[in-house]
């Protein structure tokens, strides 16, 4: 039984243009590279044709997962599901015990990325947050096993 996976629109699109870019732009650029490392001679002892064979399979393997999460992928309307709390495509400011304040947006796993904010729903933060309102006092059991407590202070 596949899972779904969800994502936001902007994430969706995102996966739309990396699949289109390693079926027609990376591939033909394999191709090539493959091309050119045959040209080296003798394949048993080619060192350059076998990494871009490699590299090759990388690049199937990535278009297959991508193919993947489309396939199984829906996409939050962030509009439809704010009755229900926090959920993909929730913009979040807590606070914690030390009154540091922290934004962060609510994304699908596919889709974090930590050096811009963006957390899944998989990660402890995202997953305490998950069905939460504005006020909510939220803990969230760390991977060290501590417990840090958050406070929503906004959601959008």
């Amino acid at each position: 039984m596949s899972k779904e996976i969800l994502l936001t629109q902007e994430g969706y699109d995102d996966l739309v243009k990396k699949l289109d870019y390693l079926k027609t732009e990376k591939r033909a650029e394999m191709a090539e590279k493959i091309a050119v490392a045959r040209g080296f001679g003798d394949l048993s002892e080619n060192s350059e044709y076998d990494e871009a064979k490699n590299e090759q399979g990388l690049v199937e393997q990535e278009i297959i997962e991508l193919e993947y999460t489309l396939k199984h992928a829906k996409i939050v309307n962030k509009e439809e599901m704010s009755a229900t709390g926090i959920t993909v495509g929730s913009h979040v400011v807590v606070v914690d015990e030390d009154d540091f304040e922290e934004a962060y947006d609510i994304v699908g796993i596919t889709e974090f990325d930590p050096f811009n904010n963006k957390i899944s729903t998989d990660s402890p933060i995202g997953a305490a947050l998950v069905g939460h309102k504005e006020g909510d006092v939220v803990s969230v059991h760390l991977p060290t096993g501590a417990v840090m407590t958050l406070t929503i202070k906004q959601v959008g």
